[in-house]
Formats: C-alpha cells, structure tokens, sequence
C-alpha cells in the first residue's frame, strides 16, 4: 500500500512540474508583445506602427532592409523613433540582393509578362528573410507588413515567411482594417504621422533593380505618366551613346570594357540609360489576386541587361534550347511575381538554367538614343552564327541543293493534308 501511494505522490508531482513549466511557457509567450515591422517609414508602414501600438498594445521593433533604394536612412530611423517604436534595426542587404536574387533573375532573363523585370517581386522573399532573422534574435511573438488586401505584396510576404517559419503570426494591419488610401491618409492625420507631398501623391516602391509608381492620376490608364514621378529616366535630347555589356556565364562582368561588379554594373546602367530615357515601363498588369491594374515602371539598368543578355543567347544558344527555355522563363517569372520564391520547383527550375548558362559568355553592343535603345552588335567564342552558312557572296559553303529535298519531307504531312482535304470537298459537291 506505501509503495503504490508513493508512486501515485511521485507521479503527481512530475506532473505538477511538467504543467507549471508548460504555464510559465505559456505566460511568457502570451506577454510577448514584441513585433518587428518591415518599415520603409512610408504612409503604408508608418500607420502600421500606430495601429500596432494603439489596436494590438504591441511594442513595436521597425526594421528596414536597404535592396539599393538609396533611401535617407537616418531619416528612417529618427521617423522610427519619433513613432514611437522601442527599436530600429537597419540591414544593409544590397550585395545579397544582387549576387543571389537579380543574380538569378538575369539567367533567367526574368520578366513578368513580358515587360515588368520583377524588381519589387524579387526583394520581397529576402525582405521577409530578413525580418524573420530580426524576430528570432529580439524573441518577438509576430512579425508584421504594411501591404493592402489587393496587392501582390502580401501574398510574397505571407508565403515568403511561413515558409520560414509556419508558427510565426503575420500581422497585416492595412489588411486588416480594409484601409483604402483615403482613410489611410486620415488615419494618419489623426495619429500624428507626417507625410510628405510625394506620400500623399504617389504609392512608390524602389530598390537597385527598379522602381516602381503607383496611385493617385496614374490609376487612370489613359493619362500619361507625368515626368515628375520619374526618378531615375531623364528624357534628355542628347547625342546617340553606344553601350558595351561583357557576360560570363550569363553573368554582367563588365560594361564600356570596364569590369565591375554587379552592384556597380546596375549603377552606371541606372545612369547612363536612364539619361537617354530609356527604362519605363508602363504595363496593364494583372495581379495575384485577380485585379488588372496599371503599374509604371522604371528600370534602365533591368531593360537593358535583359535585352542584352537574351539576345547573347540567341548567339550561341540551339534553337531548341531556345524554345525550352522560353517556357521555363515564363514559369520561373510568374512564379517569382506570384510569391513563390521559396517553392521547389522555383530551385528546379534554377537548376536548368544553369545548366544552359555555361556558353553565354561574350559582348554585345547596344545603341542608346532619345529614349529608345536596340542592340546593334554582338559576339562570343561560343557563337553558332557561321558567315560561310549564312551569307548570299559566292564564298558561301551551303549547297543549296540540299534544300530542295528538305522542303519536300518538312511540308509533306501539309501537302498531304490539303490534297486529302480539297478531294473530300469534291465528293461532298456530287
């Protein structure tokens, strides 16, 4: 009887321990009020702080991650202070930015739909990256974002740090007080947040790879953007410019037989494009969430490696290839645009392209001129353009006698058809 008493009192106590450890656990989690906030000290973010200060009693910890916006950093983290926040933690992230996100993007001639080259799309995963990193180090309970409930923004953060961390909660107040820019703007106003001209104008969004322009006038997809909101496009009239681009790899190494870095490559692009006018993009859009929406764009830097870099691999790529490879960089586009940076198939995707990176190595030369830009040259060692193929002189090695013999087997199945066809017609008539 002792014995089965002791073992009952034993156990009783093991368990009373385990629970008041598991209760202690639980009463320091539910008092973890921390927060940290990916802050860009814009109308969007600066109106989280409020709303997670005065809605949630949260205390808030603003961190800012420089992708190149070469914003006023101070600024930031005096605006930070003067909201109230209990800290600000700035992450220098320009060189991760390039050599592991546009990197990438480049290789796979990343442009969504055609025409808009990913620049927010692709500093959004190492963003919530970031952030992610920030709350593990300050033992914060949520993490928290200023996108609305239209934009593909949240999406990207959403996705981006759940699967980091699927346990962390995401606080998204614009979302979640279904905020338009009107009663955000009052929202503000009330709180005592200061905005410049430009906030109340414009939405903007920048980062070394591009920037992007949204809100206000340009929601009208008829008006014509004003020069005013352009940052990096100066459409001067000045004299025709030519522009060199080495690739290794399909890697930028150079430019104007100059080798740099990358950072340094997309920066003298920025300008020197960007003063012939080239790098808008103006693109009606359709989002992750269904809404087709009018987006400007400006990215001289972006437009013109890409050109450059797809038409060196229409140098020494097959065409099948080529073709291949279109679909991949479709895939790999839209997945990047839609938030999927951290999928599977994104690094499968990664992997072939590699592979057909291996001969995409030359120059090509570009033309810049009043706002427009065309590629006027280009070589490589790995180049399957032949002159001895290609040219009409008589020093041409083609027998052109071949070709009669192919056109007959390429379109036998053709001819073959419409003969089938136009006899089928005639019995019909009788």
């Amino acid at each position: 009887m002792f014995l089965i008493v002791f073992i009952f009192t034993t156990m009783f106590l093991r368990l009373t321990k385990k629970y008041k450890s598991i209760m202690i656990w639980v009463a320091l989690v539910m008092s973890n009020k921390k927060v940290v906030l990916a802050f860009s000290g814009g109308l969007d973010t600066s109106v989280c702080v409020k709303y997670l200060q005065n809605n949630q009693k949260m205390d808030v910890i603003t961190t800012t991650v420089d992708c190149g916006q070469e914003d006023d950093f101070d600024a930031i983290r005096k605006k930070s202070k003067m909201l109230g926040a209990i800290k600000h933690v700035n992450v220098d992230a320009k060189k991760e930015f390039v050599e592991k996100y546009v990197y990438r993007s480049i290789r796979a001639n990343g442009l969504y739909q055609g025409k808009y080259p990913l620049a927010t799309a692709l500093a959004r995963p190492l963003i919530a990256d970031k952030i992610m990193k920030v709350a593990a180090q300050e033992g914060a309970a949520a993490v928290a974002h200023g996108c609305t409930g239209k934009g593909n923004d949240q999406v990207r953060f959403d996705i981006a740090m759940s699967s980091i961390d699927p346990s962390i909660k995401i606080i998204a107040p614009i979302r979640e007080m279904n905020l338009t820019r009107d009663r955000e703007l009052a929202y503000a106003k009330k709180n005592n947040v200061p905005l410049n001209d430009e906030i109340k104008k414009y939405s903007t969004d920048t980062n070394i790879w591009g920037r992007a322009i949204e809100a206000g006038q340009l929601e009208d997809p008829w008006l014509e953007p004003p020069e005013e909101i352009f940052s990096l496009v100066k459409n001067k009239m000045i004299p025709p410019e030519y522009l060199e681009i080495e690739f290794e790899k399909g890697m930028p190494m150079g430019v104007d037989n100059k080798k740099m870095s990358l950072l340094d490559i997309i920066r003298y692009l920025n300008i020197k494009a960007g003063k012939h006018g080239v790098g808008v993009v103006d693109h009606i859009e359709d989002r992750v969430v269904g809404i087709k929406t009018r987006e400007i764009y400006e990215a001289p830097a972006a437009q013109t490696i890409l050109a450059a870099h797809k038409d060196l691999e229409q140098l020494v790529l097959t065409k099948h290839e080529l073709s291949f490879k279109q679909l991949v960089e479709d895939k790999w586009s839209w997945m990047v645009y839609s938030g999927l940076w951290f999928d599977p198939l994104r690094e499968d995707l990664d992997r072939f392209i590699d592979a057909t990176q291996n001969r995409v190595s030359g120059k090509v030369k570009m033309k810049l001129q009043n706002g427009s830009f065309r590629v006027v040259g280009r070589k490589s060692k790995y180049s399957l353009y032949r002159q001895t193929l290609a040219t009409y002189a008589s020093d041409s090695v083609f027998d052109q006698n071949l070709a009669k013999g192919f056109i007959e087997l390429w379109g036998m199945e053709t001819v073959i058809a419409n003969k089938l066809s136009k006899n089928l017609s005639k019995e019909e008539r009788r």
